[in-house]
């Protein structure tokens, strides 16, 4: 069972990947929302509370994000921001991605400003 066990931490996600309401209920208890697109994109549209955080920065720019509370990554449609939980998670932060990204948080009826 050691060397089952063992294969499964090695190939599981250190980070979860989660709905837009399940994203919502973090948010409402308190998570960090981090943006990882590009300027451009994050012109095009926003969740109201996120930071813009591009992901060829995030791993230079998490000095302004709280380890004690869950981080949770949005982008276009769910790649970059699996990345970003990654990456994060790599560095100790209660790591997600939302599934389907923006595409998926319009879609839910969500505000974008």
């Amino acid at each position: 069972m050691g060397l089952i066990n063992s294969l499964k931490q090695a190939f599981s996600k250190p980070y979860k990947t989660i709905s837009v309401a399940q994203a919502k209920d973090l948010l409402g208890s308190g998570a960090t929302l981090i943006d990882v697109r590009s300027a451009q994109e994050w012109r095009t549209g926003r969740a109201p509370q996120a930071k813009h955080v591009p992901l060829d920065r995030l791993q230079a720019s998490t000095a302004g994000i709280q380890k004690a509370r869950p981080v949770i990554a949005v982008c276009a449609s769910g790649v970059r921001s699996a990345s970003a939980a990654r990456l994060l998670a790599a560095q100790g932060y209660d790591a997600y991605s939302v599934r389907g990204g923006m595409a998926a948080w319009r879609q839910a009826g969500e505000p974008v400003r």
